[in-house]
C-alpha cells in the first residue's frame, strides 16, 4: 500500500505536517480548458451517502464506479452501466488514472484518507466526505497534499449553502449582537454504545470484508458495522461529532472566520475503547479571535438553553455577544432580546451558491476555489476530531496546530494519528 501511494510523497507531506509548511512549490493540477467541458468522474463508495453524491456529480462523465459490496452498489451500477466497475480503489486508479480528472470518496471515515491521498498525488480533483478523515493526522496530510497538489477540493458539508446560515453569517459578520465570546453548538439525540457483538456470522458472499476494513484492525464480520453501524466503532467512525460536528461547527467557524484552537477540553461518561459514546461535551479555546467555542453531543442539547430559557427547537448554535444573542439552526433564526431586535435583518452580502457540487465542478475547471475546499474545511475537520481525543483522553490539553503537538495529556499525543494495519501503513 505504501508502494502505492507513492512513498516519497507521502514522506515529504509527514515532514512537512511535523514543521508546519510543505516541501517545495505547490503545482497546478489539471482544469478542463472550457467552462461547459464535463469532468470524467470516478467515485469511490456508493452506497448510501455515496449514492447521494452519485446523483449529484451525474451531470458530469462518470467513468468509473468502485464499491467493495456488489449489492449495495447494485443500482448505481445499473444506472451507469457505461463507467468501469471496481471493487479496490488503488487497481482503479492504477488503471483509470489517465482518463479521470476527478474523484469523490464516500466511504466511512477510516477509508477516507488511503484513496483521497491516492487520488491527490496522481493530480486528481477530490470530493470527499465529512469528516475529512479519521484522525487528526490524517486530515492535515491530506489538506497539505491538497495545497502541494494544486488540486480543487470540497468537503461534504452540503447544508454550507442553505440561506439561513447564509443570513446567520452575514448578521454576526456585521457585528449586530456584538463581539461574539462565546459560542455553543450542539447535535441532540443519543446515538452510539451500540453494543459488542455476541455472534460471528458469514460474510456475505456481495461483500469483500477485507477491502471494507481497509487499515483498520483486523476483526470479524457483524452487520453491526456493516454497512452503517460503523459510525458507533472507534476503529471505523468518530460518533455524532464526527458526524454532525462539521455540518454545525461549519457555522461559527465561517460567522467568525476561527483557525485552529489552542487549548481543547471534553468530558462525559467513561470511555470505552471500542464504541462511541452517547454523549459529550467540549470546549475550545481561540484566544486570536477571543472566543470559546463549545460543543456538545446532548439528548436535550446544552444546559445553557434551559438557563436562558429559549426554545431550541429546530436550533444548534447560540452565539453570544456583547450586545445580544443569536440563536440559529439550519433553517431558522432569532435574536435575543427580541424586543430589540424585532426589525433587525440582515444586509444579504454573502452570494448565493451555484450549488454545492457545481462550486466543485466550477474549480476544478480553474474558476474559484469551492466554499469548502480543504483551506477552509481542513482546520474545521481538525478541531471537530479534536473534541474526540480529548474526551477519549479524559480531560484536556494545549494544541499546538502548527506542529500537531499536544502538552500535558499523553493519551492525547498518542490519539492524534492512527495506526495503520500491515500492509496499509503510511
Amino acid at each position: 500500500m505504501a508502494n502505492s501511494l507513492t512513498r516519497r510523497n507521502l514522506l515529504q507531506t509527514t515532514a512537512a505536517i511535523g514543521s508546519g509548511y510543505l516541501l517545495g512549490e505547490p503545482s497546478q493540477a489539471h482544469a478542463k480548458d472550457s467552462p461547459n467541458e464535463k469532468l470524467n468522474v470516478a467515485v469511490i463508495g456508493i452506497g448510501g451517502q455515496g449514492g447521494s453524491n452519485l446523483n449529484q456529480v451525474s451531470s458530469q462523465h462518470v467513468v468509473a464506479l468502485c464499491d467493495v459490496d456488489d449489492q449495495r452498489a447494485g443500482k448505481a451500477y445499473e444506472r451507469h452501466p457505461g463507467a468501469k466497475k471496481y471493487v479496490d480503489f488503488r487497481i482503479m486508479l492504477d488503471e483509470m488514472e489517465k482518463q479521470i480528472d476527478a474523484v469523490v470518496v464516500s466511504t466511512p471515515d477510516h477509508m477516507h484518507f488511503h484513496p483521497a491521498m491516492k487520488a491527490m498525488e496522481m493530480g486528481k480533483h477530490l470530493y470527499c466526505e465529512k469528516p475529512m478523515a479519521h484522525s487528526v493526522w490524517e486530515t492535515r496530510a491530506m489538506t497539505n497534499l491538497a495545497k502541494k497538489m494544486g488540486v480543487a477540493t470540497q468537503l461534504g458539508v452540503q447544508r454550507h449553502t442553505l440561506p439561513n446560515l447564509h443570513r446567520s453569517v452575514e448578521l454576526v459578520k456585521a457585528g449586530v449582537i456584538g463581539k461574539v465570546s462565546e459560542v455553543h453548538s450542539w447535535v441532540e439525540g443519543d446515538r452510539g454504545m451500540p453494543g459488542m457483538p455476541q455472534d460471528t456470522p458469514s460474510i456475505p458472499t456481495h461483500l469483500n470484508w477485507d477491502l471494507w476494513l481497509g487499515p483498520a484492525r483486523e476483526r470479524s464480520y457483524h452487520p453491526t458495522y456493516c454497512p452503517y453501524g460503523w459510525r458507533f466503532w472507534w476503529d471505523f467512525g468518530t460518533g455524532e461529532t464526527g458526524n454532525w460536528g462539521c455540518h454545525i461547527l461549519d457555522i461559527p467557524y465561517w460567522a467568525l472566520d476561527l483557525t485552529y484552537p489552542t487549548k481543547v477540553t471534553a468530558s462525559g461518561p467513561p470511555s470505552h475503547p471500542q464504541m462511541t459514546p452517547k454523549q459529550l461535551s467540549s470546549s475550545f479555546e481561540f484566544p486570536a479571535e477571543e472566543v470559546v467555542l463549545h460543543w456538545y453531543h446532548a439528548k436535550q442539547g446544552p444546559p445553557i438553553l434551559q438557563e436562558l430559557g429559549l426554545d431550541h427547537r429546530g436550533m444548534n448554535t447560540l452565539f453570544i455577544g456583547s450586545e445580544g444573542q443569536l440563536l440559529t439552526g439550519f433553517h431558522n433564526y432569532k435574536l435575543y432580546p427580541e424586543e430589540k431586535f424585532a426589525e433587525t435583518k440582515p444586509d444579504q452580502s454573502l452570494p448565493n451558491s451555484p450549488g454545492f457540487h457545481q462550486e466543485w465542478f466550477d474549480a476544478c475547471r480553474g474558476g474559484p476555489a469551492a466554499t469548502c475546499d480543504f483551506a477552509y474545511s481542513g482546520r474545521l475537520s481538525e478541531t471537530v476530531l479534536l473534541a474526540n481525543v480529548a474526551y477519549r483522553a479524559g480531560g484536556s490539553f494545549d494544541w499546538d496546530a502548527a506542529n500537531l503537538h499536544v502538552t500535558g495529556n499523553q493519551a492525547a499525543a498518542d490519539a492524534i494519528r492512527t495506526e495503520f494495519r500491515k500492509g496499509w501503513e503510511v
